[in-house]
């Protein structure tokens, strides 16, 4: 299979340096890091692709059974590094991806050297004394709504979860990203995104991690941030001075420069 064509995969930046992959959430596709991708290609090579189910990858290679765990976003990561040979790699994951790279740095240790975990959450439900911001009520009725209804839900959660009410593009944009999926994939990789709790995963993480959380959340509240730092031994966490889940649409040269300092500092 050609893994590069499959996923859709744009390599751009310096032919030489450390390499680093740019990995999308539910209902986007790399156009996400259009804003922050060209300033990071500058200092680093930077990989781009989509998830197979998402923006321009081949949607024939989709199977429900892959993609209904968080193990086939993964593999999806790991395939990339394979197929480009990758070693040692910054694997930048949005939202739910930055769980899928913990499973994929746990699974090839060798392609990937530290993560970044813009706005992440290893589960979004509370339970007892972990807050996630949801309630399992919440959850579920969220996840009716969706598939009752896709596109209206689209409308109606995007200019949610990207916030920044004061720009209305913004939440236009997440919103058309949304519509764009198609609404039978986008079914199951709400599923796996809202409903997999990966806690127990970050205690496998083992290498540099740069934790990215937003001043206002309300898809992953500080709470989330502070506890995933907490969970990962001598990992980082920067606050960024930005609102909504999508920092870097919201904020996307506070994204680039909290991004590049921490891989700097790798060297």
């Amino acid at each position: 299979m050609d893994i590069l064509r499959r996923n859709n995969v744009r390599v751009i930046g310096p032919g030489s340096g450390r390499t680093m992959i740019l990995a999308h959430g539910f209902g986007c596709d790399q156009n996400m890091w259009r804003l922050v991708a060209p300033g990071l290609a500058q200092h680093f090579r930077v990989v781009l692709f989509d998830y197979v189910g998402s923006g321009r990858s081949d949607l024939a290679a989709w199977q429900e059974e892959r993609y209904a765990t968080l193990d086939g976003y993964a593999q999806d990561v790991v395939d990339v590094c394979e197929e480009l040979d990758l070693r040692d790699a910054v694997f930048v994951g949005h939202s739910v991806s930055a769980m899928a790279g913990v499973l994929a740095a746990a699974g090839a240790p060798d392609r990937i050297g530290s993560l970044v975990m813009v706005c992440p959450s290893p589960s979004y439900i509370d339970e007892e004394d972990y807050r996630g911001g949801f309630t399992a009520a919440d959850i579920h009725e969220l996840l009716d709504s969706l598939e009752a209804n896709y596109l209206g839900w689209s409308a109606a959660m995007a200019p949610v979860i990207m916030g920044n009410p004061d720009r209305p593009e913004l939440g236009e944009e997440l919103t058309n990203s949304f519509c764009a999926t198609d609404p039978d994939i986008a079914r199951v990789f709400a599923r796996t995104t809202f409903l997999s709790d990966t806690r127990q995963d970050l205690k496998t993480v083992t290498v540099p991690t740069l934790v990215l959380e937003c001043e206002q959340d309300v898809i992953a509240p500080r709470e989330v941030g502070a506890y995933v730092h907490a969970a990962i031994p001598g990992s980082r966490l920067v606050t960024l001075a930005a609102t909504g889940h999508c920092p870097q649409l919201s904020a996307p040269e506070a994204t680039a420069e909290a991004i590049t300092r921490f891989v700097e500092d790798l060297d």
